[in-house]
């Protein structure tokens, strides 16, 4: 049984102010390409399709021509889709009905109530049926009513929590214990999964959007994802035991945690200039007997445009470069010690996507400096200022700069006297 995992589209998003809508729809152009030509047994969606909750309609239409191809190939091949914490759950849910009859299935919001539970999609196989569990982005606060409730019904099945006068006070919980459900994470997801029964003699896959942990050990980031502070979102990879494979959004690079089963697929395109030196691509899982471990193939995905790093002088990029028109996004670190005339504006007639252009021998000088300032304190303003010129520019003040210092630091001692 064969599944390809996808997650964080994140289709609408924009990079240093590009739309990245039409690099979007190439590339899932590409994955559309990569399905019709593998024919998975489903295509699984680990969260945040969207980059913002309330997409813009180019950034839904992009989707919907996706979807629309993929549910029109023969025989189906099921689309199981997930929502992300970028994603609006509502919306995302909205016509689920409909799209589940196209053998498309969305989970946009995770069980509140007790008769809720996770949806699940069962495929099979010559060596029987898996199923597949689809876990939301969750929040606490989502499901805190849902862990009251539940805690409270398991104290009156054991008997627990009666007062003297036979009250439950379970009814009176401290405030620090609902708080402390409110906020944990881990205990959360723990509990949604825990409550589902899940027969772990049987091939089970989990679709889950989180921050997952393995041990203390978190996972690589780039610049491009929104982890919470202090570490409170949180979940440890220990409650995913039951699990055969575990299909994950949440994280851009893609990285196994825990074991090579537990696995961030990472984002199809590259989101920060962080991201540059990674490799995308579509995760393909292959299940086979219950109890051996699934393999993974990973299939590169070519961006529309690429996003890369330049480094050097002002004359060495032009140099390299004169002979072509780059329209790929570029990060542009230039390594000149002397002032330059107009950097950008010299470097757009070759690169049309330029992401940002900034000097970095300069700080590394003025670091230098500051150091060297630490060990051997100079009093004198002006030898300061001769000192601070040569490390910056990398040669000595000309006479006339010298002596319009000169007269500068003059009418200071003069307005000072």
């Amino acid at each position: 049984m064969r599944f390809f995992h996808l997650s964080d589209l994140h289709i609408g998003k924009q990079l240093y102010g590009y739309s990245l809508l039409e690099d979007q729809e190439w590339v899932l152009n590409k994955i559309y390409e990569l399905i019709d030509k593998e024919r998975p047994d489903g295509v699984l969606i680990a969260g945040d399709v969207y980059d913002k909750s309330v997409p813009a309609a180019e950034a839904v239409t992009v989707f919907d021509r996706f979807l629309t191809k993929v549910s029109q190939l023969e025989p189906k091949i099921p689309v199981l889709i997930i929502s992300g914490n970028h994603d609006s759950p509502e919306r995302l849910s909205f016509g689920a009905e409909i799209l589940s009859r196209q053998q498309v299935y969305v989970a946009g919001s995770c069980p509140q109530s007790e008769n809720e539970h996770l949806k699940k999609v069962t495929f099979q196989d010559a060596w029987g049926e898996t199923d597949v569990w689809m876990l939301p982005f969750v929040k606490p606060g989502y499901v805190r009513k849902l862990m009251e409730e539940s805690r409270k019904k398991t104290d009156r099945e054991d008997g627990a929590g009666q007062g003297s006068d036979g009250s439950q006070e379970a009814d009176r919980e401290p405030e620090t214990e609902r708080e402390e459900i409110r906020r944990d994470y881990n205990e959360a997801v723990k509990f949604l999964l825990e409550r589902e029964n899940i027969d772990t003699a049987r091939r089970n896959i989990l679709i889950s959007h989180q921050f997952y942990t393995a041990g203390g050990e978190i996972p690589k980031t780039s610049d491009s994802e929104t982890i919470t502070v202090g570490g409170l979102d949180q979940v440890d990879t220990a409650c995913l035991a039951p699990f055969s494979y575990v299909a994950l959004g949440h994280i851009h690079r893609p990285q196994s945690m825990g074991r090579e089963s537990i696995r961030y697929c990472g984002s199809m395109l590259k989101y920060s200039v962080s991201e540059w030196a990674q490799e995308k691509s579509v995760t393909e899982v292959i299940l086979e007997a219950p109890g051996q471990e699934p393999v993974i193939r990973l299939h590169p995905l070519k961006p529309l445009r690429e996003v890369c790093v330049i480094r050097g002088t002002l004359e060495e990029i032009l140099e390299a470069n004169k002979d072509r028109v780059s329209e790929d996004y570029v990060s542009i670190v230039l390594t000149d010690e002397q002032e330059l005339y107009q950097p950008k504006e010299q470097l757009e007639r070759i690169f049309t996507h330029i992401l940002e252009v900034r000097t970095e021998r300069n700080w590394k000088l003025a670091k230098e400096w500051e150091d060297g300032q630490e060990e051997e304190t100079q009093t004198d303003p002006k030898l300061v200022f001769e000192q601070f010129f040569s490390q910056i520019q990398g040669r000595q003040l000309l006479e006339e700069e010298a002596e319009v210092l000169e007269e500068v630091f003059a009418k200071v001692r003069e307005d000072e006297g």
